[in-house]
């Protein structure tokens, strides 16, 4: 995959959420990177381990969880293409949870010694990566709110929802479609639900004409009860400087 494929998804959204500089994106632009392949259900880095490096997702999906002394496994939050969802381990040393691939896919490794270079030569850049493990916590906020408070319909479109408009902003949907490769058992592990449960949230959406999830891909079939389902209020992604 060429150097300039890997960033471009990171560069449009930061054009986009952040209004990133052309100087900055020379930078980012120069930053070396070691790139690698994983299949799908692999870890890239474990709770409790010491990163070394951040990782930019160029292709695939990737999700951080969380996994109890009984074997259970919450995930936390789900990440896409232009995003680096282990940026944090810049200034947190030991891993507090992990992060897997979801999908087959393709992972550009930056070392922290780099970036702490980078950030201290471009202010700018450090601030709009600050800007993000911001909207990270926010992310999270809003996803204690449809876990804790949601009934299991309204959790998963809100996190549908989410998901198509992150993937929006890096030109990843195809009008009423977009990709979304979880397992039953997945979605459960994202909802807080059991995978049976989770099958039965799936048929009802798609029995009430709303949505219907098949092979990986999500198909809206009636936008204005998919919004009113999910009470979806798109602030928390802060997709706009103004925001």
């Amino acid at each position: 995959m060429p150097s300039d494929t890997i960033r471009a998804a990171l560069i449009r959204r930061l054009r986009i959420s952040s209004g990133i500089a052309e100087e900055d994106i020379r930078e980012i632009e120069a930053l070396p990177i070691s790139v690698r392949h994983f299949p799908a259900d692999t870890s890239v880095v474990r709770d409790g381990e010491r990163a070394t490096d951040c990782c930019l997702i160029a292709d695939g999906f990737c999700a951080r969880s969380k996994t109890i002394a009984n074997g259970k496994r919450q995930i936390l939050s789900l990440h896409i293409p232009g995003e680096i969802p282990d940026l944090m381990s810049l200034f947190l040393h030991v891993m507090d949870h992990d992060l897997a691939t979801l999908t087959p896919a393709t992972l550009g490794f930056i070392s922290h010694e780099t970036l702490q270079k980078l950030h201290r030569r471009s202010p700018n850049v450090a601030e709009m990566f600050w800007r993000d493990t911001l909207i990270d916590a926010a992310m999270f906020r809003e996803w204690i709110v449809n876990v804790g408070q949601r009934p299991a319909p309204a959790r998963l479109a809100h996190v549908m929802i989410e998901l198509r408009e992150r993937l929006r902003l890096i030109g990843r949907t195809d009008g009423n479609n977009f990709e979304m490769p979880l397992t039953q058992e997945q979605i459960g592990e994202a909802l807080g639900i059991t995978a049976v449960h989770a099958n039965r949230v799936i048929k009802q959406l798609r029995q009430e004409g709303i949505v219907e999830l098949n092979r990986g891909r999500v198909n809206v079939l009636d936008e204005r009860k998919f919004q009113e389902l999910a009470d979806f209020d798109g602030r928390y992604l802060h997709q706009s400087p103004t925001l």
